[in-house]
């Protein structure tokens, strides 16, 4: 490899969310943490760069961005996944969070029914209860060691909630699945036979392992466009989530002026000069690095799958499909949540994700980011095995 993923680079004392704030959020001084979503690797030096010829200039008044901006977007979508987008669709955001929160009040007004499926990513749940609006579940099912969609509830649910939005997850995090064309279709289908406006995060649509595919659900034909917003970004692909820009593709321009009109509201116009010129750069020059960094966390990938089955068995790992974020199914441990936090925390010194903070189906499970050196990971599991032994 010509990228070094095995450096292990001290971020404490950078004002790092994952590292910093462990005794802010409850945790100990010394955990080690494999928790928040972003890498433990520095970014593709292209990046690098280009930021740093940007800051020797030593300004930073307003910016903004010209058509090779959205040129090296769409070269990446339409090369990658197949997808020709046209200029006037995108909507740039400071992240895909804000983009869900943004849809939501856009075409739901307080009170109106949101669905997502759970286990899913905490903070859909939070935009739809900050922006006063009713969570309405989905639960995936777990069968076998992999999760699958309930059709049968998800369109009961919108008939007899009077569903308004569905965010989708694609690809799903935490339970790492890419969801198959079939799949796709069949929610579009009963989303657009009951009038539900579809926001679709694939934020993590680069992190797809050997054997899957990720498919676009705007992209598999026209009626689905026009009836979503799709929220994409560099931040999880590059290690940018700091520099705060996303990319939001929205064909259909009733919805996209709405959406629009919905930002404008909140006060907010441009955005981060360096997320924009780090965009840029990654998509213009950063898939070697990508395509190598993939390697290695499949590597990642293999070294837990083999550690836990040879050395902690009770702990079991639902197979990824994508993302860097696996799912470990720790309930043959037989452990209260309140157990295995303290066995967690401050036996192993660990600092994870508690699957309940996903849902109610999520009790029993730990989300953990692979997205850094092998040395760490190492530890990590080490930490955990000795910990389950002296229970």
């Amino acid at each position: 490899m010509i990228y070094n993923f095995d450096e292990v680079i001290d971020r404490k004392n950078s004002n790092s969310l994952k590292y910093d704030f462990a005794v802010e959020r409850g945790r100990p001084v010394d955990v080690l943490p494999l928790w928040v979503a972003d890498m433990d690797f520095r970014t593709a030096p292209c990046i690098l760069e280009r930021l740093q010829k940007h800051v020797e200039l030593g300004i930073f008044g307003y910016s903004d961005v010209k058509s090779d901006y959205f040129q090296a977007m769409s070269d990446w979508y339409q090369n990658y996944y197949q997808w020709k987008l046209e200029e006037k669709w995108l909507v740039k955001t400071p992240g895909v969070v804000f983009a869900i929160a943004t849809a939501i009040r856009a075409f739901t007004k307080p009170g109106d029914r949101v669905l997502i499926q759970e286990p899913v990513y905490y903070p859909f749940r939070r935009a739809i209860t900050d922006n006063e609006r009713i969570v309405v579940n989905n639960p995936l099912v777990l069968i076998d060691g992999h999760y699958e969609i309930d059709f049968e509830d998800f369109e009961e649910k919108i008939v007899s909630d009077k569903v308004k939005l569905f965010v989708l997850c694609n690809p799903h995090n935490p339970v790492g699945r890419v969801w198959k064309e079939w799949e796709l279709r069949k929610m579009g289908e009963i989303c657009l036979s009951h009038q539900v406006l579809v926001v679709s995060d694939e934020i993590h649509s680069d992190f797809i392992y050997n054997g899957f595919q990720h498919l676009i659900f705007a992209n598999l034909e026209e009626r689905f466009a026009d009836n979503s917003i799709t929220c994409t970004a560099p931040s999880k692909t590059f290690n940018l989530a700091g520099l705060q820009v996303s990319n939001i593709i929205i064909s259909n321009q009733n919805l996209r002026l709405k959406f629009a009109a919905t930002i404008d509201q909140a006060g907010y116009s441009q955005l981060n000069m360096f997320g924009l010129i780090a965009c840029q750069a990654a998509y213009e020059g950063g898939r070697d690095w990508l395509e190598q960094l993939k390697l290695y966390l499949t590597e990642n990938l293999a070294f837990v799958r083999d550690y836990l089955r040879e050395n902690i068995p009770d702990i079991k790992l639902i197979e990824p499909e994508g993302t860097y974020l696996i799912w470990l199914d720790c309930r043959a441990l037989k452990l209260s949540e309140k157990e295995r936090k303290d066995l967690i925390i401050n036996k192993a010194k660990l600092w994870l994700d508690s699957g309940v903070m996903f849902g109610a189906n999520g009790v029993g499970f730990e989300r953990i980011n692979i997205a850094c050196p092998r040395s760490i990971i190492r530890e990590a599991l080490e930490r955990l095995k000795e910990a389950i032994n002296n229970l």
